[in-house]
């Protein structure tokens, strides 16, 4: 489960070209399925196994891939994203969630006594190794299209905007994703009284297969029913919490 909150911080992630953070971050958002404990939203594990569960391992000694997660760790830090820090001797290293907005305060969980509206991110992301299939710009757009209703519209040239990267990036992302069987394109026609015709072509875009939200995944692709306009909700606006 993902705050809608954490849409505000996407762009940060996407113009300095860092998956590997924010691969990290949606990584520690889902191993915190809980903040009903003593230590509240945060999890303590051995470095090595950070190294492991942030893909720090790959060909690198263990000295270097202990270096690697540290690095990782300090650039979700800067963007006041969490805190962390040593317990023990036995190097293992405690890190804590903060909003995801960037803002620097405490967690809370949404919708949970506030007002917070959330995005689901299916263990499938995880589990079936969807994350190291998806770039930057695809995992980017992926959150976008879990943001946005079931069936969308969504003109990428509003992406700067809106979201705060490129119409290119945003077209990479959906290209991606329908190239991995993971989103649905339809154009089709719509009413634009501006128009020598009367008519402009836009694309619909809905997420399938194991990534779509629960209701998609339970409805048969040709009853999904289209919506007339993208969701407004999430978008980037100046003094957003």
């Amino acid at each position: 489960m993902c705050s809608r909150r954490a849409v505000v911080s996407l762009s940060a992630f996407v113009r300095n070209r860092d998956l590997r953070a924010l691969r990290a971050l949606l990584f520690i958002i889902a191993i915190n399925s809980s903040g009903d404990g003593e230590d509240g939203w945060s999890t303590t594990l051995p470095i090595a196994v950070w190294a492991r569960a942030l893909d720090t391992t790959v060909a690198a000694t263990p000295a270097s891939a202990a270096t690697a997660v540290s690095k990782v760790l300090t650039r979700l830090e800067r963007r006041r994203l969490i805190h962390r820090d040593r317990r023990g001797r036995e190097r293992k290293i405690r890190v804590a969630l903060l909003r995801e907005d960037g803002s620097g305060q405490p967690y809370t969980r949404p919708g949970k006594g506030n007002s917070d509206r959330y995005l689901q991110l299916s263990n499938a992301f995880w589990t079936d190794g969807w994350y190291a299939k998806l770039d930057l710009p695809a995992t980017a757009m992926l959150l976008v299209a879990l943001h946005e209703k079931p069936t969308f519209e969504l003109t990428t040239e509003h992406m700067p905007v809106w979201y705060g990267w490129s119409a290119d990036t945003a077209e990479r992302g959906f290209t991606r994703l329908e190239e991995l069987g993971l989103l649905r394109k339809n154009p089709r026609l719509k009413k634009a009284p501006l128009s020598p015709t009367g008519l402009t072509k836009i694309n619909e875009y809905t997420l399938i297969g194991p990534l779509a939200p629960p209701a998609v995944i339970a409805e048969p692709v040709e009853k999904t029913k289209p919506t007339r306009r993208p969701r407004q909700l999430g978008r980037r606006k100046k003094n957003t919490r």
